[in-house]
């Protein structure tokens, strides 16, 4: 497993946290890492595709950047007072992903009330249902230049930071 992709798990963990208890809100997040160090991160409701769009489009970026890892989280509801932020960390050379969960609770007004710890554990990487995005994408021209112009934008628009091995 890459360094980068420890050092995410435990990243994305602070980053949700902060969200959850700073701001209230637990958006469903993508973030990938390169070889470099190179990370982005964005909310992937901002990109408004199908589901099937969504999945060509995050492999097209993890590819053209030639990512080692990425992660991708989001809020599970299992009732109004019980959530779960849950995310995964995938590895390009890595048969297992980082997996981790962390259970929010909330009361009648839904005000957070509590926010455990995250859960991290491997589980296989096939058993993660985005876990395919190394594998590659054949795309029409079209859709490439409309992947590219779309990636153009959204970089002036993100967070973009350099790890530390």
């Amino acid at each position: 497993m890459h360094l980068f992709t420890e050092n995410l798990a435990v990243e994305i963990s602070s980053y949700y946290r902060n969200l959850a208890l700073g701001h209230g809100v637990i958006p469903k997040i993508f973030t990938l890492v390169n070889g470099a160090g190179d990370q982005y991160l964005f909310f992937i409701d901002d990109l408004r595709m199908t589901q099937d769009e969504e999945s060509q489009f995050l492999a097209f970026i993890v590819q053209q950047h030639e990512s080692v890892c990425y992660a991708r989280g989001t809020l599970v509801i299992l009732d109004k007072s019980q959530q779960l932020i849950e995310f995964a960390v995938i590895d390009q050379d890595d048969g297992e992903a980082i997996v981790c969960s962390a259970e929010l609770t909330r009361d009648i007004d839904e005000k957070l009330i509590g926010l455990t710890e995250f859960d991290k554990t491997l589980a296989p990487k096939k058993t993660i249902f985005f876990s395919g995005l190394f594998e590659s994408v054949q795309l029409s021209e079209d859709k490439i230049e409309e992947f590219e112009s779309l990636w153009d934008e959204m970089k002036l628009k993100i967070l973009h930071r350099t790890m530390d091995i």
